[in-house]
């Protein structure tokens, strides 16, 4: 019988694997979008907030998984580029709602095509039903309770 400690190489685990992926994918990001200003955290927050329109902060950690306090961050830095507005509901003035501006919904439509050879070339050398399988699996991990 094997102690718990003996033949334990972080290399194999799943977390550090996840990790080291997610690193190459931010750094594949960061070289190919052209706005060297937009991190990829802003980029999903903005594409988020175009998609659910006029949205919560709520909202945007729900769709993002992003937690709140990173959250309000991103929803700073784009609102001080003019990328999105940010008010109180009509009805709770207690509530933020965020809209993209046009200068936002531009941004991401400058964006998307970069984005996509960002997926692509994080896939790398992954061919059709190994990315299929991949998807398959990142989404089983991260279900909860059965979602």
């Amino acid at each position: 019988m094997t102690s718990p400690n003996e033949n334990y190489d972080f290399h194999d685990q799943i977390g550090h694997l996840l990790r080291r992926a997610y690193q190459r994918h931010v750094a594949i990001f960061q070289e190919a979008i052209p706005d060297s200003d937009l991190t990829a955290a802003q980029f999903v927050a903005l594409c988020a907030v175009k998609d659910q329109q006029p949205c919560s902060l709520n909202d945007i950690v729900k769709a993002t998984a992003i937690d709140q306090a990173t959250i309000r961050g991103v929803i700073e830095r784009l609102k001080a580029r003019a990328l999105i507005e940010v008010g109180p509901d009509a009805d709770d003035r207690r509530k933020v709602i965020v809209r993209p501006t046009a200068a936002g919904v531009a941004l991401i439509e400058h964006t998307v095509p970069f984005a996509r050879e960002v997926t692509e070339r994080t896939y790398g050398a992954l061919n059709a039903g190994e990315r299929v399988a991949l998807q398959f699996l990142l989404r089983k991990m991260i279900q909860v309770d059965g979602e």
